[in-house]
This record gives C-alpha cells, sequence and structure tokens, in this order.
C-alpha cells in the first residue's frame, strides 16, 4: 500500500468515527430531549389545598391563595360551613353561597370544596389525601384555635404535610367590622340631631355632615383609618401583567368596589362575558366619600384596588378612574362599551345634570346589566349592624381560644 493510499484510508476511518459519535451524540440528545418532555408530560402537578371561613373576603384573603398557589400547580380551597363557622367562632356575615362565589373568583383557585370542616381532623385529612390527592395542607402563620384551645391542623403538622406561609399584615375581618361599627357609631354621633333614622339615608347617598362641638371631620371619618401600605411589587403581584390585543372588544366598568362582595363580582362576570378585556374604574376616596357620605368608603382606594384584581374576570383596573367618562378616556383606552349594572348603591346619574356617562351614552355605546345578586355595600354594612353584639361576642371567644392555646404552649415549653 503506498504512503497516498495509507493517508486516505486513514482519513476514511477518522471521518467515519467522527461521524459515528456526531450521530450517536444526536441520537442521545434527541433520546434526552424527549424523555425530558414524557417526564414532564407524565409529571404528577403537586396539588396543595388551603382552608378558611372567608367571610367579607379581603385583599388579604386574596393573597394567601395566591402565595399558597405558589407553593403547588393546582390549588383547591376548602370553603368552611356556616354551621362550622358558628360552632367554632360566631355567626358568619356573609352565608355559604356568597363566600362559595367570592373563592371561585379568585384567579389563583382551580377547585373549590365546598361546606370544609373548621378543624382539619384526621378523617378529612385522610380524604384530601386519597380522594383529592392533596400533597400539602397550607395556612398562614397566624393561629388556628378550636374552642378548647388546641391548634386546628395539628393533625397535618404531624404527618409532615403542612406548609406555612406569611400572614397579610394590617387586615383581617375583624378589623373590617371595627371599621364599620365605628362608622354607624360617629355616623350617629354627627347626625344625631339631623333625624337620618334610615340606614341607607346614612350610607348610600349622605352628604358632607355638619358636625357638632368636639367631632371634626377628621375623627368622623375614623373608618377609613387603614394600616395597609401599598407598594408597586404589591399591585405587580395581583396584576395580570398582560394588555389587551390591537383588536380586543374592550368592556369598561366602575365604581367604588368598596367591601367587595358577591354582588361586585357577578356584575364583573357579565360585563367579561360581553368582551375580550374588562378594564374596570375605581374611584377614589375623595369621589365616593362626595357621592356616598363623609364616612364612606370604608377600605381605602388602594385596598378595593387589591381586591378587584384578584378577581378573575378582571384583566386591568384604573386606580383612581375619573367620575365623568369622557370622549378623550374612551379614546385613550380604546373602549369599545361602557356597562353599569341595575343593582347599585345609587342609579340617581340617570337624573343628575351632570350624568358621568353622558358621552359613552351619546355615542351609543352604554349597556345596563341585570345584576344577579341584589347586594350592595350597605348590605354588608346592615348585616353588621343588626348583629354587632353577636361579632362583638364572636371576637372575644376567638380572643380566648387564643389565650388558651398560648397558655398550651408555654405549659409545653416549660416541661
Amino acid at each position: 500500500m503506498s504512503s497516498y493510499e495509507a493517508v486516505t484510508e486513514t482519513k476514511w476511518v477518522v471521518t467515519c468515527m467522527v461521524g459515528g459519535v456526531i450521530v450517536g451524540v444526536s441520537l442521545l440528545g434527541a433520546y434526552s430531549s424527549q424523555l425530558w418532555k414524557s417526564r414532564r408530560r407524565n409529571k404528577k402537578p403537586v396539588r396543595v389545598y388551603m382552608d378558611g371561613c372567608f367571610d367579607m373576603m379581603h385583599y388579604g384573603h386574596c393573597n394567601a391563595l395566591r402565595q399558597a398557589r405558589a407553593l403547588g400547580d393546582q390549588l383547591i380551597v376548602g370553603v368552611v360551613s356556616d354551621a362550622e363557622i358558628i360552632a367554632n367562632k360566631g355567626p358568619p356575615v356573609t352565608p355559604l353561597h356568597e363566600r362559595l362565589v367570592m373563592v371561585n373568583a379568585v384567579k389563583w383557585v382551580d377547585e373549590v370544596i365546598p361546606e370544609a370542616p373548621y378543624a382539619i381532623t384526621e378523617e378529612f385529612m385522610k380524604k384530601l389525601f386519597d380522594e383529592y390527592k392533596i400533597d400539602f395542607i397550607i395556612h398562614g402563620d397566624d393561629p388556628c384555635v378550636l374552642p378548647d384551645g388546641t391548634d386546628a391542623y395539628a393533625h397535618a403538622k404531624k404527618a409532615g404535610r403542612y406548609k406555612q406561609i406569611k400572614r397579610t399584615e394590617g387586615v383581617s375581618s375583624t378589623d373590617i367590622v371595627g371599621r364599620m361599627l365605628l362608622c354607624v357609631r360617629e355616623r350617629s354621633i354627627a347626625e344625631k340631631n339631623h333625624n337620618h333614622s334610615s340606614l341607607q339615608r346614612q350610607f348610600s347617598n349622605g352628604h358632607s355632615p355638619k358636625f357638632e362641638a368636639g367631632v371634626s371631620a377628621a375623627t368622623a371619618s375614623g373608618t377609613r383609618i387603614s394600616h395597609f401600605l401599598p407598594t408597586s411589587r404589591r399591585i405587580v403581584q395581583f396584576s395580570n401583567g398582560r394588555g389587551p390585543g390591537p383588536d380586543s372588544h374592550i368592556v369598561y366598568i366602575d365604581g367604588a368596589f368598596d367591601l367587595f362582595h358577591a354582588g361586585h363580582v357577578e356584575i364583573l362576570r357579565l360585563a367579561r362575558d360581553l368582551g375580550d378585556f374588562l378594564l374596570v374604574g375605581i374611584h377614589t376616596d375623595q369621589t365616593v366619600s362626595a357621592t356616598r357620605g363623609s364616612h364612606r368608603p370604608i377600605m381605602n382606594l388602594h385596598e378595593r384596588s387589591l381586591s378587584v384584581l384578584a378577581c378573575r374576570y378582571v384583566d386591568e383596573v384604573i386606580i383612581g378612574a375619573p367620575w365623568e367618562i369622557s370622549k378623550d378616556m374612551l379614546t385613550t383606552f380604546n373602549i369599545s362599551l361602557v356597562v353599569h349594572g341595575t343593582i347599585a348603591e345609587s342609579n340617581d346619574f340617570k337624573k343628575e345634570e351632570c350624568n358621568p356617562y353622558a358621552v359613552p351614552i351619546s355615542m351609543g355605546i352604554f349597556k345596563v346589566l341585570e345584576s344577579t345578586l341584589d347586594i350592595t355595600t350597605t348590605t354588608i354594612i346592615r348585616r353588621i349592624v343588626s348583629n354587632h353584639e353577636a361579632y362583638q361576642n364572636r371576637n372575644k371567644k376567638k380572643d380566648e381560644s387564643e389565650k388558651r392555646y398560648y397558655e398550651g404552649k408555654s405549659h409545653v415549653s416549660e416541661e
């Protein structure tokens, strides 16, 4: 064999070897990719469970559900029955069917279990693991205590299937009840010489009251004192992070959305069904006070904005929307339709000299939606006022249970 033939044969062998390596690596890469995809497809989703009363649901509840959802792939939420709440805490403000509407509307919730027990018993925990395929049970870092002072999540913790999230500071159902009761008391003091006995008169269409000596406007507005400190990060966490498409049919609805309730959720659902993108305008505290009375709103602008943003039917909000809808606003946001519900604190806009919906009405893009639930913010306030003694006892009952819980923990640590 000549030297030329030897070199040629060597090159051929090397080429075959390199080619084989390349093909082998390519096949191995393709196999690994398919295996990874197959494993991804067959991977069991992590299902997490969180329960609660979700009475007078607020942005703190929503933030808890957001955090819980981040700990898994699917969030299953148990809503405690009316009977269980009464037995363990006292009467709920909102009945079960309204609370189910609220929880189902939260965009981080995948499934809802109605009439869940207040405490995680061994029997119910087994049902969660076996029937609902739950991997972990989630609760906040605040204690959930039974009337006897024991931990409602003791069994889940013992089973090693418990995870904890951070409680949202600055808001609680107890705090909101307190704001409403203070609202009623201060309004009564400020207007006791005006014979305004009707709650509808007090809360829906009131005007700036004439304060008697010793009662200032600041004092009477005490119901709006909030410990909530809004941050851009929290707003981003609640936002969808996407805008409308170029051809989207944008529907706009505005309001106070104070004490965000099932009536709000249902009208937002109906509004969303009319288009591709739902834009919600939330009025400022000053606007709400001017149109509905100096003691409103109960929740401030940023609290109300977060509650609305957490709703799965809402795509975007305008924080501090104008009272009157202008042509410029309709053009800026490319709004196709403006809607308003039949059930509201006041529908006097039709009679007003300066109708806030005059422009969209003149353009033929205004529609009144038939509200499916006869609930307003005043409805919620009336429930609190008529049962304020029961709610005060409820809070006292909760304090006593927590006291027994911490006393029990201190005895264990001493031993």
